[in-house]
């Protein structure tokens, strides 16, 4: 499995779990909503940080390209942040219209990231990277264990 159909799939992983912290807020279940939130968030940070900590270190090393594509994403990684405290807190303020209006605005950022990582930036690590690939699949395994 290369480094864009894993990634790939856990950002579809990550999406149905955001689908259902939308639903509990939705619903304005509070007790089920800072779960699935917290779950939502819990997921994405580990994605974030398998990308920062792990990918983005490796393809900047191999390709010398650090002013590129993984400082955008860090930098959309760092909006994306704001938006779970800013949503952390709608749901602990039990405000789910106003929830709701921050996962929107966090669903189209999310959508146009995964976009351009699974066209472009993924693709050029398997270009990169192919001899790791196992290695950084096994990382995100491991990492999902927590």
């Amino acid at each position: 499995m290369n480094i864009k159909e894993f990634m790939a799939q856990d950002h579809k992983d990550c999406d149905l779990i955001f689908a259902q912290a939308e639903a509990t807020a939705s619903a304005e279940d509070w007790g089920s909503a800072t779960r699935a939130v917290g779950n939502f968030i819990k997921a994405m940070e580990r994605h974030l940080d398998i990308e920062e900590i792990e990918l983005f270190p490796a393809f900047e090393e191999k390709t010398g390209m650090t002013m590129g594509p993984t400082q955008m994403m860090r930098m959309e990684h760092d909006q994306m942040r704001a938006l779970f405290t800013e949503m952390r807190n709608a749901i602990e303020e039990k405000q789910s219209d106003n929830y709701l209006d921050i996962a929107e605005t966090l669903l189209i950022l999310m959508q146009q990231h995964n976009m351009k990582e699974e066209q472009i930036l993924y693709t050029m690590m398997d270009q990169h990277l192919s001899d790791e690939s196992d290695y950084f699949h096994q990382k995100l395994l491991d990492w999902n264990k927590d």
